[in-house]
């Protein structure tokens, strides 16, 4: 069932995108909650008025959407968390997470606008998210997850032992 969002649906899309659901999500939902409304032909024309009323404003959201897309082109951030055996997380990362620590970075995205594949991560490594500003605007920002814990110093190998050869007297006849 084609849809067009009156709001921002976290998971789904922003304010006046045209979305395909399912029709109990959109009957259940999106509908009765006022977050959407039929994509019929009628409502199709009045989304493409009100987008050409609000051009300039649009313009000004894609500019720092843009602002902030560059600003995450010059961020790398690595998340430091505890790691169980197997490179396994106790717990997991989500988008909370990383808007958490880009906000720490000194950049500002609401984790609405970030989606992580599979919502969680659950293991060390190097990870994507899709971010989406705007519906024009979209950046794949790559980070990496690695252990809390300061690396294990290697054991230096140890020598086997000398094997000690026990004399025995010998005996005297």
């Amino acid at each position: 069932m084609e849809i067009i969002l009156k709001k921002d649906v976290e998971n789904l899309g922003l304010e006046f995108d045209t979305v395909n659901v399912k029709p109990g999500y959109a009957r259940n939902y999106l509908l009765p909650q006022g977050l959407a409304l039929l994509a019929t032909p009628k409502n199709k024309a009045n989304l493409e008025a009100t987008l050409e009323a609000r051009k300039e404003e649009e313009a000004k959201l894609i500019a720092n959407a843009n602002a902030i897309v560059e600003q995450l082109k010059k961020t790398n951030i690595t998340i430091a968390t505890k790691v169980g055996a197997g490179d396994k997380l106790f717990g997991s990362i989500n988008n909370a997470n990383l808007s958490e620590e880009l906000a720490k970075a000194g950049v500002e995205v609401d984790k609405k606008y970030i989606k992580i594949p599979g919502n969680t991560i659950k293991r060390t490594g190097k990870f994507a998210a899709q971010i989406r500003l705007h519906r024009n605007v979209e950046h794949t920002y790559e980070f990496d997850i690695v252990s809390d814990a300061p690396p294990a110093p290697a054991a230096p190998k140890a020598a086997p032992a000398p094997k000690k050869v026990e004399e025995t007297p010998a005996e005297e006849a």
